[in-house]
């Protein structure tokens, strides 16, 4: 595919600004409809390639469409995401200083957990630990929008666009999928080599398997295999308690 912006691509563009993030079935409808409305050659299979040539003409804003999944039920999405981390980019948050510290310290609790969650009452507790400015459980409440009883992971949109900062910045914690290679935040490990999988993909890769092993070491899979039991790959919750991505990674309700 030519390499070319056409109105097709500004049209897509456009729409995924609009929205921050999208998932891949609305993505490839979208597809087609920029495609025939501008008459741009369309095929159903060649959504990556029109994005690559939307992200050739945004690299010099340092900017990017990139492809990631949830870790909930596995289903595939895009989101335009900022590259670069300068001051100005820094002092274009919604969020204040404290706000922001506030996120960090979550991420290192969500991160150093096992699941990959953490609890409403840990997030909590670290309002008092701020160095910026001390904020009040109140505030903390508001931050967290609607405070209830729960467990809080990262959005896709968070993992899409922090991958880099969070391998740099916690790799001696955090691993790499062994089944897509995406970064995994939630996630089953290995007791005997420590590779790790989505549960999403963990479910797909032992679909067919009476008897579950490591993809890497071939040892028993101890873990509970997650079911798929729709095609969309959607999985069913695997937890009674309540579990909510944390605002501060995702859109902010107005």
């Amino acid at each position: 595919m030519a390499t070319q912006m056409t109105d097709g691509h500004r049209r897509f563009l456009q729409v995924l600004m609009s929205h921050g993030i999208m998932e891949g079935s609305v993505a490839r409808t979208l597809h087609r409809d920029c495609c025939e409305i501008h008459k741009v050659y369309y095929a159903h299979d060649k959504l990556d390639d029109f994005i690559n040539v939307v992200n050739i003409h945004l690299q010099p804003f340092f900017m990017q469409i990139r492809k990631g999944m949830s870790e909930d039920d596995g289903r595939t999405y895009y989101a335009l995401v900022n590259l670069a981390e300068t001051e100005i980019t820094k002092m274009a948050s919604d969020y204040t200083e404290n706000e922001l510290e506030l996120f960090r310290k979550t991420m290192d609790v969500i991160i150093i957990s096992e699941s990959g969650f953490a609890s409403s009452t840990d997030i909590l507790n670290l309002a008092d630990q701020l160095k910026t400015k001390k904020m009040k459980k109140k505030e903390a409440e508001q931050v967290l929008q609607n405070l209830r009883d729960g467990e809080y992971t990262l959005h896709t949109r968070c993992i899409m666009e922090m991958e880099q900062y969070i391998l740099s910045n916690y790799q001696d914690l955090v691993r790499k999928c062994n089944i897509c290679h995406s970064l995994a935040i939630q996630s089953q490990v290995c007791e005997t080599c420590g590779i790790g999988m989505h549960l999403p993909c963990a479910g797909k890769y032992f679909k067919a398997q009476t008897e579950p092993h490591c993809p890497h070491c071939n040892e028993f899979w101890p873990h509970e295999i997650p079911e798929i039991n729709r095609p969309d790959s959607q999985l069913p919750s695997s937890a009674p308690r309540e579990r909510r991505r944390t605002p501060f990674s995702g859109t902010r309700r107005r």
